[in-house]
Order: structure tokens, then C-alpha cells, then sequence
């Protein structure tokens, strides 16, 4: 009884819960082709594309990861868990994950109201400026 207690207070281990940087990119991509209630194949295959490029990760290793971060998203309450691992970055891998977000937002020719709300969120919780955001959304937008 007295080892339960122990474990109970103790301290929790941080590398089991810490999100890592690849999860909480592969989450907000698979959140924002989601958010406007169709995923298209254009918008998977691109997700599965950057994901694969931007991190350097085999085809078979990008599918376990769409998936965790699928079944992440769909826990999360908010962006918070995903975009505090990601305002630590550098700030122009914070430019980039913006950059990978509207690859996604422009993958199907579409653009709705409520991918350009959570761009605008994510930008603001990692650091990325309005400025900054705006210019790589009519650059993916004319790409």
C-alpha cells in the first residue's frame, strides 16, 4: 500500500507525455484538412508528402504517424499541447510549420473561412507574425 501511494505522488515522467516536434506538426496538419468537415485525397496525399519530406521519414513510419496524430487531434481540447512544443523552435521552422499549414489549406483549390481562423491561431500561438502569415498565404495560394 505504501509503494501505491508512492507512485501516486511521485512526479510524472516527462518523456512519456512531452509531444515531440514531428506529432504536433503531423496533428495540426491532419486538425486543418479536417476542420472544414472533408479530407480530401489531395489534402492526405499532401500531408503525407510533407511529412515524409519535411522530417525525412519512410512511407510506412509517415502512416503510424497520421494516425497517432489523428488520434491526438481528436482527444485534444485546444491547440495549446501541440503549439508549445512548436513555439520553442527557431523562428523560421516556426515560418515553415505556417508555410506547411497553407500547403494543406490550398491542396484541394479550396480555401475556407475556418482554415484561415485556425492558421491565424496557430501563427499567433507559436510566434509566426500577421505580416509573415498573409505573405505565405498568397504565396501557397498562387503556387
Amino acid at each position: 500500500m505504501f509503494d501505491a501511494l508512492t507512485r501516486l505522488f511521485a512526479a510524472p515522467k516527462p518523456a512519456d507525455d512531452q509531444m515531440d516536434t514531428k506529432l504536433a506538426v503531423a496533428a495540426l496538419l491532419v486538425h486543418i484538412a479536417a476542420i472544414d468537415g472533408v479530407v480530401t485525397r489531395e489534402e492526405q496525399a499532401t500531408i503525407a508528402g510533407i511529412l515524409q519530406d519535411h522530417f525525412d521519414i519512410a512511407p510506412g513510419q509517415v502512416d503510424k504517424l497520421i494516425a497517432e496524430a489523428t488520434r491526438r487531434d481528436s482527444e485534444a481540447v485546444d491547440f495549446y499541447q501541440f503549439t508549445s512544443a512548436l513555439s520553442r523552435l527557431e523562428e523560421e521552422e516556426r515560418i515553415n510549420i505556417i508555410r506547411l499549414l497553407w500547403q494543406v489549406v490550398f491542396a484541394d483549390d479550396k480555401n475556407h473561412e475556418l482554415e484561415d481562423n485556425m492558421v491565424w491561431r496557430v501563427a499567433e500561438l507559436i510566434g509566426v507574425s500577421s505580416r509573415q502569415r498573409t505573405i505565405l498565404r498568397n504565396q501557397m495560394k498562387n503556387a
